[in-house]
C-alpha cells in the first residue's frame, strides 16, 4: 500500500507515496536539468544513483517505478531506451524557472 510509513518510529518518517513523489520530482529535474540532452534509462539510473557498476535493486527500482509513473502521468517518453521530457513537461519547466 502507498500509505505506510517508511522509517516507522523515525520522527521524519515518510509514507511511500510521499517517497514516490520525491523520486518523480527528483527524476523529472534530473532529465529536465539536461535537456536537451538525453539519457537512456540505463544512464539515467547510473547518474541518479552514483554508482558505475549495478546499483542496489532497490535504487534502481525507485528511479524505474518514477519514470514509469511519470510517463503514465505525461511527464515523460520513452523512445526505444532513451528517456525523453515530453513538450508540457519542458514547456512547464520554463515557465516556472523564468
Amino acid at each position: 500500500m502507498h500509505d505506510k510509513p517508511i522509517g516507522a518510529g523515525d520522527e521524519g518518517a515518510a509514507t511511500t507515496a510521499e517517497q514516490d513523489h520525491r523520486d518523480q520530482e527528483s527524476v523529472l529535474r534530473h532529465v529536465l536539468s539536461i535537456h536537451p540532452e538525453v539519457l537512456t534509462r540505463e544512464e539515467l539510473i547510473r547518474e541518479m544513483t552514483g554508482s558505475a557498476s549495478s546499483p542496489a535493486f532497490a535504487e534502481r527500482d525507485r528511479i524505474e517505478r518514477a519514470v514509469r509513473d511519470l510517463v503514465a502521468g505525461g511527464l515523460l517518453h520513452e523512445d526505444g531506451k532513451l528517456v525523453l521530457p515530453t513538450r508540457p513537461a519542458v514547456l512547464s519547466h520554463s515557465l516556472l524557472d523564468a
